[in-house]
């Protein structure tokens, strides 16, 4: 769907082990930043976790290339909880299902086109 100012990515999440805490979805357009540079991100959006099962939208998106990092907060403290190397502690999930080696994923991994209103499906691990 096309509204007037842009499309609208929706972001489908699966595979959250609870319903406690929340889903943290970051929407990025800079490879620089992604996926750890959350303040760097291009929206962030926090929504519950109903079901093992969240959702959101992003609006008034232009074409072009977008990557998507998203967190289960399940401690609710609004922040990625990582151990002392930087490793997540909690459930995560990219765009594309990309995997890091030596470190995190990358935004080329990651990546996909947005040239109309449409879909991307994340399982968080």
């Amino acid at each position: 769907m096309l509204r007037a100012d842009g499309f609208v990515l929706t972001v489908e999440l699966s595979g959250f082990r609870s319903d406690k805490g929340a889903a943290v979805v970051l929407l990025y357009d800079n490879a620089d930043a992604f996926p750890t540079k959350s303040k760097l991100a291009l929206s962030k959006q926090r929504v519950s976790v109903i079901g093992g099962l969240a959702k959101v939208e992003f609006p008034n998106l232009k074409a072009g290339d977008y990557a998507v990092a998203a967190f289960h907060d399940i401690n609710d403290n609004r922040k990625m909880d990582t151990n002392f190397l930087g490793i997540p502690k909690e459930p995560i999930g990219v765009s594309n299902d990309a995997k890091g080696r030596m470190g995190p994923p990358s935004f080329k991994d990651a990546k996909f086109a947005v040239s109309g209103s449409q879909t991307v499906r994340i399982t968080i691990k």
